[in-house]
């Protein structure tokens, strides 16, 4: 059996995908936290793509791997999903705030969209550079994103410690004290004091002793 990985000391660890809607609340709401109430997150890379493909029957045993494949392959949400990973590594080489920045200018590009307006094309590396224009130092983020051995090595540590830790879905938050859990955002949390009680809600039903595995609201 596999032993949990630790998190960082004091920092709670946010395993997010692009792709996912539910991803870009639990983040916008981590966001709130840590600007508003101190709170420490860092942002980890799992890969739905990955997860849900059909070599992966064993999501802690993975054979496929998105970080190995080729760029601009393997159908458009492949393609598309490692290019936003590979520029949110970049992104990291940069200060904490300027990665949030950029990751969160991702999700918002990819889900806060007005009715009828096509979803941004990650595949597509000038859609990626007009969002980094506005939220980091441009000249080292085409220097970083030119790295792609480096960026592929620290995507696939991301990788590997997801699965290690049997993260299936996003966002999946691995806390200090080792809890680790998958929780799915019905409602976007931006106003500071909601964002502090729901996550208390949250963390509070993740350590109970009660070993709440599954809620589930029936439709």
């Amino acid at each position: 059996m596999t032993a949990a990985l630790p998190s960082h000391a004091g920092v709670t660890d946010i395993y997010f995908d692009f792709l996912c809607p539910y991803a870009w609340r639990g983040l916008e709401l981590a966001d709130v936290l840590r600007r508003e109430h101190g709170l420490k997150f860092r942002l980890r890379h799992f890969s739905l793509v990955q997860g849900n493909h059909k070599e992966n029957p064993e999501r802690k045993s993975p054979t496929w791997w998105l970080d190995q494949q080729v760029s601009g392959q393997g159908g458009e949400m492949q393609a598309g999903s490692l290019n936003a990973f590979l520029a949110g590594q970049a992104a990291l080489r940069q200060s904490e705030d300027a990665a949030w920045a950029f990751t969160l200018a991702m999700f918002r590009a990819a889900h806060q969209r007005a009715a009828g307006e096509s979803a941004p094309d990650f595949k597509n590396d000038g859609v990626i550079r007009a969002l980094a224009e506005g939220t980091l130092d441009t000249a080292q983020f085409e220097r970083d994103f030119a790295d792609e051995t480096g960026l592929r090595a620290a995507l696939h540590q991301d990788l590997q410690d997801s699965a290690s830790l049997g993260v299936f879905g996003t966002p999946t938050f691995h806390l200090p004290d080792g809890h680790i859990a998958y929780f799915r955002f019905g409602n976007l949390v931006t106003e500071a004091g909601a964002a502090l009680a729901l996550w208390n809600l949250y963390t509070s039903v993740l350590t109970d002793g009660a070993r709440i595995e599954t809620i589930k609201r029936a439709k």
